[in-house]
């Protein structure tokens, strides 16, 4: 009698904990200029769980919902507040590089798991690795590396290089670099948010180089743009970018970005079927065409959820969640998604070019294929405890 009795208290508590709600920590900038940005993350992450049914591997979610405002130090204090209040199981997050640098220790030192659906330091890829940590996006430097080699396979000799002056700013024109092998010109760091660029566009009409390249994200390449064209340097030397002109930018640039080059590793013309049934339900549910914020936060929900499927729901064994993570068993939008040894994807990279379509909205078109299985160059530096 006491054994049936013990048995079906362990019974209800196991089910109990069944019904338990799984919560994710989302965080990312939803303030300010760059507020675009994350509103993509958010809307993409929310998206995938809406359609999942409101669970990810069968569990009831709950998506806590965070603004970084751009400032570290406002950043730890809301992840401190998700991992040791709110209990979460997964933080997603952030936009920004020098956010990730800043929540990373806080989050993942007692276990949590943190999935970053943008920013990829080299750091995090390299000797930083990290167990907990696992990048739905890329490492920063590949993004800019396409740009590199185009510039480079095209014949290019000169180039004028700018990004802002951060971490990911910095890794952005190191990739650049890495393959292009004509003269930079000038190298220039401007602060994060800057939104006047006469000074550096005066400099690029005087330096004459055949190619600008820039990383300037959110509001920054907004301005950048309508400011280059209306300089009247559009027409005469070509502008390779990332995260300049992308989707999250181009309701605001609309026919002063046409032309202009990207690289990334997908595009909202990317031809496959779960690629393009996401593409249409963004639109329908948010009225605007998603960017690559949006459908690696999309991934991050699949990811989570495909972990969780093969736990059976359970996130206390760490070794097997994380297990279960690194296999990245689910069908990413962007096609071939493998994860490294890093917890940093392998996958393909493009050359893209912004267009405007028949319904007259605007997004990035492919143009080609630049690399194909693609894995970062710090790989080699991480030794994963």
């Amino acid at each position: 009698m006491l054994a049936t009795a013990a048995a079906a208290l362990a019974l209800a508590a196991s089910g109990a904990q069944a019904q338990e709600k799984l919560k994710v920590g989302l965080i990312a900038t939803l303030s300010g200029p760059p507020a675009v940005l994350g509103q993509q993350i958010r809307n993409g992450f929310q998206l995938a769980v809406k359609q999942k049914g409101g669970k990810l591997g069968g569990r009831e979610v709950e998506v806590l919902v965070q603004d970084d405002e751009l400032k570290p130090d406002i950043a730890v204090g809301k992840v401190k507040a998700m991992v040791e209040r709110d209990k979460v199981d997964f933080v997603v997050g952030p936009v920004f590089s020098n956010i990730l640098q800043a929540i990373v220790k806080p989050v993942t030192e007692g276990g949590t798991i943190l999935i970053s659906p943008n920013a990829g330091t080299s750091n995090y890829a390299g000797r930083d690795c990290n167990p907990n940590l696992f990048i739905t996006s890329y490492q920063n430097d590949q993004m800019h590396e396409i740009s590199g080699k185009y510039a480079q396979d095209s014949g290019m000799k000169t180039a004028f290089i700018m990004a802002p002056n951060y971490q990911a700013g910095k890794d952005s024109l190191a990739g650049f670099k890495r393959y292009f092998k004509g003269e930079i010109l000038d190298e220039v760091y401007v602060p994060l948010n800057q939104l006047d660029y006469s000074a550096e566009l005066s400099k690029i009409a005087a330096a004459k180089p055949q190619v600008v390249f820039v990383f300037l994200p959110g509001g920054m390449g907004v301005n950048f743009v309508k400011q280059y064209r209306q300089a009247g340097l559009a027409d005469t030397i070509p502008v390779y970018s990332t995260f300049t002109v992308d989707e999250s930018t181009l309701p605001a640039q609309q026919d002063a970005a046409l032309g202009f080059f990207a690289g990334s590793n997908w595009a909202p013309n990317l031809d496959n079927p779960q690629n393009k049934a996401f593409v249409a339900a963004y639109e329908q549910e948010f009225g605007a065409v998603p960017a690559t914020y949006a459908f690696q936060a999309y991934d991050a929900a699949l990811l989570i959820d495909s972990a969780l499927t093969a736990t059976k729901g359970d996130t206390k064994d760490r070794d097997a969640l994380r297990a279960a993570l690194k296999k990245a068993d689910f069908v990413s939008l962007r096609g071939s998604f493998k994860y490294n040894t890093n917890n940093y994807p392998i996958q393909d990279f493009y050359l893209t070019k912004v267009a405007k379509r028949p319904d007259g909205k605007y997004q990035t078109e492919i143009v080609r294929k630049v690399f194909d299985d693609y894995a970062d160059p710090y790989v080699k530096d991480c030794k994963m405890k």
